[in-house]
């Protein structure tokens, strides 16, 4: 996948964060998760396009760590969402699975990233 299509991909995930924070109840769990959620969740995204802007592989790997950070709180999020049942588990479950692949994706070029500055000629 190419930084672009990454960029695109999670641009779309913290929309579909910002769609689900709509749907929270207007209650105190609500707004307390959907406030949490929403930082996270969309954070995801500003933080890749700060990562693809890196000035070093350093920076690079920094930057995608405070990725990786985010979308894992976002999870940890959606399964409270979930096991609390405060919304319908059918909205969650696919965003659930978005979250984990972009975390595979991010921890995937974190690990490919420090192989290349260890090993700059392979």
């Amino acid at each position: 996948m190419d930084e672009n299509q990454l960029k695109n991909r999670t641009k779309a995930f913290a929309k579909n964060i910002i769609r689900l924070c709509r749907k929270l109840p207007n209650n105190m769990e609500g707004r307390l998760i959907g406030n949490q959620i929403f930082r996270s969740g969309t954070s995801i995204a500003a933080n890749y396009r700060a990562a693809c802007r890196a000035k070093s592989t350093a920076d690079f790997v920094s930057k995608l760590a405070i990725v990786e950070e985010e979308a894992d709180e976002t999870l940890f999020w959606l399964e409270i969402l979930s096991e609390m049942e405060v919304i319908d588990k059918s909205h969650i479950e696919s965003l659930m699975k978005e979250n984990n692949e972009i975390i595979a994706i991010i921890v995937a070029s974190i690990k490919t990233s420090r192989q290349k500055k260890l090993n700059p000629k392979s």
